[in-house]
């Protein structure tokens, strides 16, 4: 699993890349001192997993994530452990504290070695792609529906969970809006930016938006920001 570490500290960065040595299934790609530099390097390596730091210079662990339309596997690693709560609203798998201990990180490796088996396991045990005429069974507490994707307008992500939106109803899935960006076939469905997947059939309009984006609208009412990266493959896509 390829990684990137994100920390404004020299010494934090080798102690970390010191640690991860004995861990054959992790391999370093390169490292990142603020969260602008990381956002470039994830452009450029497309690392699966994250160790971020929270508190840099600028902006945060957190800002950075803000700014990524797809957000690879995370591991925080921190000094403050009042984040903690905050950390995992962003789909972290795990939050360490600095010094870091060597058993923790092993933890913390076996979970995300783990993670991955079973995400393979689901994947090659389904479909790959899942076409807007397909119809899906969705449980959210007491209640089940049957229903086509054509219908589904909007796929809005919190933390572990995604809240889908169809007709009048909004039920929670415990899945991430990573695993449907894979599994929605994506002549029908577009990752807009972080927390949003919209139904391309269910757009009523399209207006220009902050820094180069654009801003969506929904049959249905709701209105969602196309990322400035977003936007760029948007209008390709949709375009003659």
């Amino acid at each position: 699993m390829k990684a990137l570490i994100i920390d404004d500290e020299r010494l934090a960065r080798t102690e970390l890349r010191r640690l991860l040595e004995p861990f054959k299934d992790i391999q370093i790609v390169g490292e990142a001192v603020n969260a602008d530099d990381a956002a470039e390097k994830i452009a450029q390596l497309n690392p699966e997993l994250l160790f971020l730091d929270i508190q840099m210079p600028g902006k945060s662990g957190f800002d950075l994530l803000e700014m990524l339309d797809k957000v690879p596997k995370v591991i925080f690693t921190t000094a403050y452990d009042e984040y903690a709560l905050k950390a995992f609203e962003y789909n972290a798998l795990d939050y360490l504290l600095k010094p870091i201990e060597p058993k923790r990180l092993e933890e913390a490796i076996r979970k995300i070695v783990e993670h991955e088996k079973k995400d393979v396991q689901v994947k090659s045990a389904l479909p790959e792609i899942l076409s807007a005429e397909d119809q899906v069974f969705v449980k959210d507490g007491d209640r089940c529906w049957f229903v086509k994707l054509e219908r589904i307008r909007l796929f809005e992500s919190e933390g572990n969970y995604v809240r889908l939106y169809f007709e009048d109803n909004k039920p929670l899935i415990l899945r991430t809006l990573n695993y449907l960006d894979e599994r929605l076939d994506p002549r029908s469905f577009f990752r807009a930016n972080r927390k949003h997947i919209i139904n391309l059939k269910w757009i009523e309009s399209i207006e220009p938006w902050l820094s180069g984006g654009l801003l969506v609208k929904l049959k249905g009412g709701q209105k969602v920001e196309v990322s400035r990266r977003q936007a760029v493959k948007f209008k390709e896509m949709l375009s003659l």
